[in-house]
């Protein structure tokens, strides 16, 4: 029997070659060399105006909320459905999250519930793009331009993702992406902030550099350096970089692969979103997905628990997703509700996700098939009621 995994991040070209080559160079394995050609591979793919490797996607919230001079008090509006660092990046600053419910299409923010959560506090909206399915993001920039907000991207998941026409994470203020071992392109851990502002353009390097003007002082433009602003140690590290710089040059590839598995699952499980059995991803008009994620929204929970154990003895790892955050310790206590969750505490319970991974062979994907068909058509005995 096949035995697949819900997830490899392997190397896809020139990693060990990128690595090897930093360490064997005689000169300083700090010198931003790596770094300088993924941020312009990102600039060129994306169309963005300028882009910095950070350590992780966390690390670019948080220099967001530093960029936006973020203060105790203040309301940051986001899904629940989301990771922990969608959140956590704010209230470290002693902002509020305020938790919304999800559409039940797409699992993005619904962007008909936002209006109601806005107060005088409020300053900003995080539109986390959910599997690379794009936000309603003309809806969401509307509403912000009308209470004066900003719009930040929370585009851990969607690197490569496009609607119409651009790329997500540069349709709002800043944009946020992950390079984490889960993510389509990956270095471990990493990320990167998407600056589509020119007015940030000055300040976001020192927020970087431990809150100095240091990058000013390496080009040549001051005599030396010293403490300017509030910031940490936002650089990702070269090593890091010259591994991402690798998957970097393959990630179209990689991207092309993933979307081929997602359609063949989409195709696969098609009589069963006809029977009511199950929700797939939608097919958004006008969008470029970038097959990040493929899941199966089951009609109950119980049926998700079945279904999960089901895939197991079968030899198929898969997932379920996040502990909503308005339900979670934490999210209790720094943060608030607007409105009821009744979507997103639903989906929380249903939810499954299906292994993709772009050295993922056709006959994974068609055991995979096979095995969530077979349990539609003959239940195995045992089952959680």
């Amino acid at each position: 029997m096949l035995s697949i995994p819900f997830n490899i991040a392997a190397p896809v070209g020139q990693e060990r070659r990128y690595v090897e080559d930093l360490l064997s160079a005689t000169g300083d394995i700090g010198e931003p060399r790596y770094s300088a050609l993924c941020e312009q591979w990102l600039e060129k793919c994306l169309g963005a105006p300028r882009v910095l490797l950070t350590p992780s996607g966390t690390a670019a919230l948080e220099m967001t909320a530093l960029l936006l001079d973020l203060r105790p008090g203040d309301e940051v509006i986001m899904p629940s459905f989301t990771f922990v660092s969608t959140a956590n990046a704010f209230a470290l600053r002693g902002v509020t999250p305020v938790f919304v419910d999800i559409r039940p299409d797409t699992l993005n923010i619904d962007d008909a519930r936002v209006a109601a959560a806005v107060t005088d506090r409020t300053r900003a909206i995080v539109a986390v793009h959910y599997g690379g399915d794009a936000c309603a993001m003309a809806a969401l920039r509307a509403l912000a331009q009308r209470h004066r907000l900003d719009v930040i991207e929370d585009a851990a998941h969607a690197l490569l993702s496009e609607f119409r026409g651009r790329a997500l994470g540069t349709i709002g203020r800043f944009g946020c992406l992950s390079f984490h071992s889960t993510k389509n392109v990956t270095c471990g851990e990493g990320g990167a902030l998407i600056i589509n502002d020119e007015r940030d353009l000055a300040r976001v390097e020192i927020i970087r550099e431990k809150g100095t003007d240091r990058a000013r002082f390496l080009r040549g433009d001051v005599q030396k350096y010293s403490w300017m602003d509030l910031g940490s140690s936002y650089c990702l590290s070269e090593i890091a970089a010259a591994y991402l710089y690798a998957q970097l040059q393959e990630a179209h590839a990689v991207t092309e692969r993933r979307r081929a598995i997602c359609a063949a699952y989409r195709a696969s499980f098609a009589s069963l979103v006809a029977d009511g059995h199950v929700q797939i991803p939608p097919q958004i008009l006008q969008q470029r997905e970038n097959g990040h994620i493929f899941y199966l929204l089951t009609e109950d929970a119980a049926t998700r628990e079945n279904l999960l154990a089901h895939l197991k003895a079968h030899g198929v790892s898969a997932s379920f997703h996040y502990v909503p955050l308005h339900s979670s310790p934490a999210g209790q206590r720094f943060g608030r509700v607007s409105g009821q969750m009744t979507v997103t505490d639903r989906v929380s319970q249903c939810i499954l996700r299906l292994p993709v991974f772009a050295t993922m062979t056709d006959l994974q994907v068609n055991h995979v098939c096979a095995a969530v068909r077979s349990f539609y058509l003959h239940p195995s005995p045992g089952t959680v009621s």
